[in-house]
C-alpha cells in the first residue's frame, strides 16, 4: 500500500489525540526502514501495528528549528 508522507504524519497526530484523550497510559513508537526503489516503510505501533511505504529521495540531512 503506497500512502504520501503527509498522510503518514496525519495519521500519527490522530494517534496521538487518541492517546492524549485517553483516560489512562499509552505508548506509540515509528520505525523507519529503507526499502529499495527509494522507498521507506514506517511502522507506527500504537496498540496495533500501522503500516506504510512513502517513496522518498534521499536530499541529504533536513535541518530542524
Amino acid at each position: 500500500m503506497l500512502t504520501t508522507n503527509k498522510e503518514v504524519k496525519a495519521r500519527i497526530l490522530e494517534l496521538y489525540d487518541e492517546l492524549f484523550s485517553h483516560n489512562g497510559y499509552g505508548e506509540m513508537k515509528v520505525e523507519i526502514r529503507i526499502l529499495r526503489r527509494r522507498q521507506k516503510e514506517i511502522i507506527i505501533h500504537c496498540g496495533k501495528q500501522y503500516r506504510f511505504v512513502v517513496d522518498y529521495e534521499n536530499r541529504g540531512r533536513t535541518k530542524f528549528a
